[in-house]
């Protein structure tokens, strides 16, 4: 293959030095103008025409052109200020530009989807652009974007990081879009961006535009928290053939592992060919060992309802319903009641399964394979098609409702874009595979459940127990020796049989029905096998030059889901209830499921009051066919007090449909089956109707266990406390709407050294979506007698975790403070701290919403890129405070981060050599994001990129 590649790049290069042999050659260099040295990487681009040149490391170009004299060319580069000048006869040139330190001025397409001054914006944007990137205190650019302002990033894996903005943070985000070229990178079934597995390269990012809060009323869908644009360099201005090589190690002390290597490696090769057309070919590899999670933090302590509260003086390593962070088996669908006589009476002990720790359920070993190649051809002066294909192959660790291992996950996109004279149409399709993953929760319960029944385990527990303490051994003592007993046959990490019965379940996509494996006992699967296309188009126009009295842009766009089903995860619904995850005769498992959205949107903006005032009225219907249509209006403006003092104020309403997984999964796991809110799911399974709160029936149970403790006999302490149970009461599902509120300043001040940007808002969340746990009684209907004795035995009842509806209403707020400061020569200074809270609700609710967010969190870095010749630095330190994490796998609170990530670089013009050297978290400070998340050390790398070749 790589000889293959290489005759192509051979070809290509050939062609473009054949294309260009007539062309009319304009050499020069540009300098700066304060310390007249050579500026590498000026982009030099004929205005009007098609070609264009980068300076070298020297500051030296060639342009060669076909265009007719004179020629008016365009010169910019990152900090320096822009510059036209008229060539009218061909001869060497040298030009200087000046050095510009104007964050302010730089132009931002995110915000209103059209050109504008980030100065002028009339939302909160925060931006990455390529010198910020190259200087950046951080691994690769992706992970730079946790020191914005207002973002925070969620990191499940090296491989899978999740960018997130005020509030409401979650490892698998549904209300945060992130797009490259336009197109977004979630994928379908797993229903989140997966990080940059199939995004830009180190050579070929070219800015990150990221909106701190709702985007809704522009770009619809899922982007009530945020959306990060990710822009890569065109062809036609960034040529040549680009090499990047990292290596680094991580683990250094590792309490969970050795010290690991870690290496990644771009190409990057792009070119003109006969003036109109271009192309570019991207390609990198990365492969490390990754963070590990080994949280052994119980989050079932024994003085909960679900734990054994009577006997608080348990201890952690003795009481029997330890549910640790980062083990899986031991969750609370694995309880086993335990009835004995201690002390005169019965106690009923809650004793949960042994299970398995995260960390021998999978291999840490992770690998990244990016490839994307992309052609473009000028079909006039401003107009340009092109074809883009991008591939990922990804591994590593991500969180759902449990931990899921992505072994293999293959994603692949195709995009045609037309793009100039104020019209953009895009349509592509993404096609999902996930490969050989697993899911470790249901890994772990048929590994335990192969040594028998949970049933048939807690006999075995219950009657070693019982001779325990009939034989005068203390309570701790004989829970220890019973769970000995209990898991006599048990397979154990580091074995044979474990390894082998490990590879037997990860191969059997059927966590609902035992299958019969040769040579294994009869087993349940955990393979997470999913299918999904997505089909998506989007135009929109912008009345740049047609109507003069406001600026106009509209559009539309539209979306197809195509799920494959796999019985597993995914069923057709339209075939009967007891068919859905059944095989069919040619091996499918029923029709493609669909599911779609569409939307039309417009927005205008008139200058008025002489240019001090930029007012903007947006406004978006979109259509899911499941749900009613949905109107989503935005008001915004922008007011200049004096040229650099600019105040903004918005109000806008958003809607965001249930995401695939939220509306239509239909999957078991670990006995509960996790189902999507649509109403056709629930048809004839009544959880919407008939089911308790499972948060109730610990409370009910509990309570009996009292009753039963102080001598009442079992149905009548049920009877006695069926005014606990809650029925759940579920309606249909509905989209999840904000209601957000927005104010903010921008200015630069001192001479053009200071630029301060504030914001604050406030947003209220309505039909708020998330999961609750309930179970539906076997005999009748809640309130019987029959339903309330069901809740006695886990065999009478079907449990199920369903995407359903807040009750309740909830306000988030905050705000965000930044500024950048150039004291002297170079050196920067940049500094922000960010505050977000959610105001607390009297009235509890059918689940925990999970806020997820610390109040507050600050960044702050120095840097100077020329401290002295070719060298230079950035150092970054970034503090958070102790915050409460909420979620289905695990609650508790994560502890304050401090830490310091720093750089040394050294630019060689002459051979066009960028080096680096630093390191993320330097003092190797450990540190979790959220509950049950990685263990996170220290990050060291150096690495080279050589631009510029051919």
């Amino acid at each position: 293959m790589s000889r293959y590649i290489f005759t192509i790049l051979l070809t290509m290069a050939t062609l473009t030095g054949k294309g260009q042999a007539s062309f009319h050659r304009l050499v020069g260099s540009i300098t700066d103008q304060e310390t007249l040295k050579g500026l590498p990487g000026v982009s030099i681009q004929i205005k009007g025409g098609y070609e264009g040149a980068i300076s070298d490391g020297q500051g030296q170009f060639e342009l060669i052109s076909r265009t007719p004299l004179p020629w008016n060319i365009h010169l910019s580069s990152i900090g320096y200020a822009s510059r036209d000048i008229t060539i009218t006869e061909i001869q060497p040139i040298i030009i200087g530009l000046t050095p510009e330190a104007i964050l302010g001025q730089e132009i931002v397409i995110t915000a209103s989807r059209v050109e504008e001054t980030l100065l002028k914006s009339s939302m909160a944007i925060e931006m990455l652009d390529l010198k910020a990137i190259r200087n950046a205190a951080a691994p690769g650019f992706y992970d730079a974007l946790e020191n914005l302002k207002g973002v925070q990033m969620t990191t499940s894996s090296l491989t899978f990081k999740v960018p997130n903005t005020r509030g409401f943070n979650s490892p698998n985000n549904f209300r945060f879009t992130q797009l490259v070229d336009g197109v977004d990178m979630q994928a379908a079934t797993l229903g989140v961006p997966l990080g940059n597995a199939i995004g830009p390269t180190e050579l070929d990012i070219e800015r990150v535009e990221i909106i701190p809060g709702a985007a809704s009323a522009i770009y619809g869908m899922n982007a009530i928290n945020g959306l990060a644009n990710l822009s890569t360099r065109s062809p036609f201005t960034h040529q040549g053939l680009s090499i990047y090589q990292k290596v680094g190690v991580n683990h250094i002390n590792g309490p969970e592992h050795s010290a690991a290597a870690l290496t990644e490696t771009a190409l990057r090769y792009a070119g003109v060919i006969r003036k109109k057309f271009a192309f570019k070919i991207n390609a990198s590899y990365l492969r490390g060992t990754d963070w590990i999670s080994d949280n052994r933090t119980d989050q079932n302590p024994n003085d909960m309802v679900t734990a054994n509260p009577s006997f608080p003086s348990l201890s952690l390593a003795d009481h029997p319903a330890y549910d640790a962070w980062n083990r899986y088996g031991d969750e609370a669908n694995n309880n086993s009641p335990v009835s004995i006589q201690y002390e005169g009476k019965t106690h009923t002990f809650n004793v949960r399964r042994t299970g398995y720790w995260e960390k021998d359920l999978y291999d840490p070993s992770v690998k990244n394979v990016k490839v994307d190649a992309g052609l473009f051809y000028k079909i006039s002066e401003n107009l340009t098609i092109s074809y883009q294909y991008r591939f990922g192959q990804m591994n590593g660790l991500f969180q759902r409702g449990n931990k899921i291992k992505l072994e293999d996950v293959r994603i692949q996109n195709h995009r045609i874009e037309l793009q100039g004279n104020g019209l953009t149409f895009r349509a592509y399709t993404t096609l999902e595979n996930t490969g050989k993953s697993y899911n470790l929760k249901p890994l772990a319960d048929n590994l335990d459940l192969n040594n028998g029944s949970n049933s048939e385990w807690g006999l075995r527990f219950q009657q070693a127990l019982q001779e325990g303490v009939d034989g005068g051994i203390s309570l701790p003592k004989a829970f220890s020796n019973a769970r000995s007993v209990a898991d006599q046959g048990r397979v154990e990490p580091g074995t044979k049989a474990f390894a082998d019965l490990k590879n037997t379940i990860i191969g059997i996509n059927n966590w609902d029905i035992a299958a019969n494996v040769q040579g294994a006992p009869q087993t349940g699967g955990a393979a997470l096998w999913q299918n999904s296309r997505t089909y998506h188009a989007d135009l929109q126009y912008h009345f740049a030059e047609n109507i003069k009295f406001m600026d106009l842009l509209i559009g539309g766009d539209f979306r197809l889901y195509e799920v494959i089903p796999d019985g597993n995860n995914f069923v057709d619904f339209k075939r009967p209830l007891a068919e859905r995850t059944n095989q069919m005769e040619d091996g499918s498992f029923g029709s493609n499921v669909y599911y779609s959205k569409y939307g039309v949107f417009a927005s205008a903006t008139k200058m008025l009051f002489l240019n001090r005032l930029k007012l903007n009225i947006s406004c978006r219907l979109d259509h899911n066919p499941e749900f009613s249509p949905k109107f989503n209006p935005r008001l915004a403006l922008v007011y200049t007090a004096w040229e650099q003092h600019n105040f903004r104020a918005s109000i806008q309403n958003g809607y965001r449909f249930p995401a695939l997984f939220e509306a239509l999964s239909y999957v078991n796991n670990g006995n509960v089956r996790r189902v999507g809110g649509l109403a056709k799911i629930n048809e004839g399974l009544g959880y919407n109707e008939n089911s308790y709160t499972q948060v109730s029936i610990n409370q009910f149970i509990a309570a009996v266990n009292q009753d039963i403790a102080n001598g009442m006999e079992k149905n009548l302490a049920a009877l006695r406390n069926r005014g606990t149970l809650v029925g759940a009461n579920l309606g249909n599902l509905r989209p999840e709407r904000i209601l957000s509120y927005e104010v903010g300043y921008r200015s630069i001040i001192l001479n053009n050294k200071l630029v301060i940007d504030w914001d604050a808002y406030l947003n209220r969340y309505d039909n708020f979506l998330g999961q609750v746990e309930v179970s539906v009684p076997v005999d009748g209907q809640i309130g019987s007698e029959a339903a309330v004795l069901n809740m006695l035995a886990r065999s009478k009842q079907t449990r199920y975790r369903v995407y359903t509806n807040a009750k309740n209403i909830y306000s988030s707020y905050g705000s965000s403070l930044g500024i950048q400061f150039w004291p002297i020569k170079k050196y920067h200074v940049s500094a922000n701290i960010n505050y977000n809270n959610i105001r607390a609700n009297t009235e509890a609710d059918v689940f925990v919403t999970g806020f997820n967010t610390p109040r507050l969190v600050s960044n702050l870095s120095l840097s100077n890129p020329s401290l002295y010749k070719n060298f230079g630095f950035n150092i970054t330190y970034r503090w958070q405070e102790t915050f409460l994490w909420q979620s289905p796998l695990a609650n508790g609170m994560v502890p304050a981060i401090h830490q310091v990530d720093g750089q040394i670089s050294l630019t060689i013009p002459r051979q066009q050599l960028r080096i680096k050297a630093g390191g993320s978290n330097l003092f190797n400070k450990r540190y979790y994001q959220y509950a049950a998340g990685p263990n996170i050390g220290g990050m060291y790398y150096a690495s080279v990129t050589w631009e510029g070749i051919l």
